[in-house]
């Protein structure tokens, strides 16, 4: 931490041990590195779940309404026929949204293809493929050959087995 690069990251899981809370390892780093390095404590989970809008997010959404108000307006000049507009093609319904990094729009056709609507999930996400390393995190007795398909299969049992890896 002395050196030029003053910034590190500590991962842990909330089962990892009793007395090695997230509490006792920000106040053992914060009390260790006074005049080095300060701490902060982000839970991932309770970062999810709302609360009032960061710059970030205002910002944001400031640049997704500004983009889906050009990408409409477009739209109109296209569609716009002798006074009337006709807008039954495919993508006159679109999401805005992050795909691959980009912002993107996507009609609604396509989304309605690609959606499990029961479960209110795409069909396919791209991090189902971590799940062995996110078991192994979680401390988990798996098997290191096991294979992880990116489909959703959803728990339909109501007590879940740690032998059996899930």
């Amino acid at each position: 931490m002395k050196t030029d690069i003053q910034r590190g990251l500590v991962l842990r899981n909330e089962k990892c041990h009793e007395h090695y809370t997230t509490e006792f390892l920000y106040n053992l780093y914060s009390s260790e590195g006074k005049g080095i390095f300060d701490c902060r404590i982000n839970v991932l989970g309770h970062l999810q779940q709302g609360g009032a809008p960061t710059p970030f997010d205002r910002n944001y959404g400031t640049k997704l309404g500004v983009k889906a108000v050009l990408w409409m307006s477009e739209k109109l000049q296209e569609v716009y026929r002798k006074g009337r507009v006709f807008a039954n093609s495919g993508d006159s319904a679109c999401v805005i949204g992050l795909r691959k990094k980009v912002v993107a729009f996507s009609p609604v056709t396509e989304l309605k293809k690609v959606t499990d609507f029961e479960h209110r999930l795409p069909q396919e996400q791209w991090w189902l493929n971590l799940r062995l390393m996110l078991k192994m995190l979680a401390n988990y007795q798996i098997s290191l050959t096991e294979y992880i398909s990116g489909k959703m299969e959803h728990v339909t049992r109501r007590t879940l087995s740690i032998e059996k890896g899930f």
